[in-house]
């Protein structure tokens, strides 16, 4: 079929056309709305050859491939929120997000906080929440975003410097083996650690005395009388 010959098509045969093959989309020109929602839908990526397109255009297109915004210039925040919404990690096409937009971005993907700049204690702990391994794409992060973290994930703690004693302990409550990703554990979480399992002191560099007097005590050779918890006791 030729272009001409397609442009003189009546509006509901190019929609059906367009239903079998996208691609016949970007030999129409002047499409009205209804054919613009066609194309959309059968292949999101059709917005980026349109100009000025619909609010209901845009919001069709990030509906079925949210990362089509970014072919989309001066989103609204409707249009935003249904690309994040999507997937979270689109906002990284998006110039300066509204708090609302971040919020929906990072609790749909909590990666979706490394392309924010100073995002607010609020967002950061949604994006925690939603995966606490994103902390590492926050710096001098409040106590209450790592709680969050930890909650989420302990083994998040690796991801934070010089962790408060209330989040290592948090930490460790989810598995004694995240100790070995805690430098400098406070003397709490040594004892609570090494009452768990002497064998976990090899994560310790630097054990504290009253967790020295615990592993001198003869009742824990005797719950744990291995070679290398005598090992790990003479080295002391």
């Amino acid at each position: 079929m030729l272009v001409s010959e397609l442009n003189n098509l009546p509006e509901e045969e190019l929609i059906s056309l367009i239903k079998k093959d996208h691609n016949i989309f970007y030999f129409i020109k002047n499409p009205s709305e209804k054919v613009q929602l066609a194309a959309v839908k059968s292949h999101g990526y059709t917005i980026s050859t349109m100009k000025n397109p619909s609010e209901k255009v845009k919001l069709e297109a990030v509906k079925h491939q949210g990362e089509t915004i970014a072919y989309i210039k001066n989103p609204s925040e409707k249009v935003q929120l249904k690309a994040v919404i999507f997937n979270g990690l689109n906002i990284k096409h998006i110039k300066n997000p509204s708090e609302k937009v971040q919020l929906a971005a990072v609790k749909s993907n909590g990666y979706a906080l490394q392309y924010l700049k100073n995002p607010s204690e609020k967002v950061q702990i949604e994006a925690v929440k939603n995966d606490g391994y994103s902390i590492q794409f926050i710096k001098n992060c409040t106590e209450k975003v790592q709680l969050a973290a930890v909650k989420s994930d302990g083994y998040s703690i690796q991801f934070i410097e010089n962790p408060t004693e209330k989040v290592q302990l948090e930490a460790i409550q989810k598995d004694k083996h995240i100790i070995q990703h805690i430098k400098n554990p406070c003397e709490k979480v040594q004892l609570e650690v090494v009452k768990r399992s002497i064998l976990l002191l090899k994560y310790i560099g630097n054990p504290c005395e009253k967790v020295k007097e615990i592993l001198l005590q003869t009742d824990n050779f005797i719950l744990d009388p291995t070679p290398n918890s005598l090992e790990y006791i003479e080295n002391l």
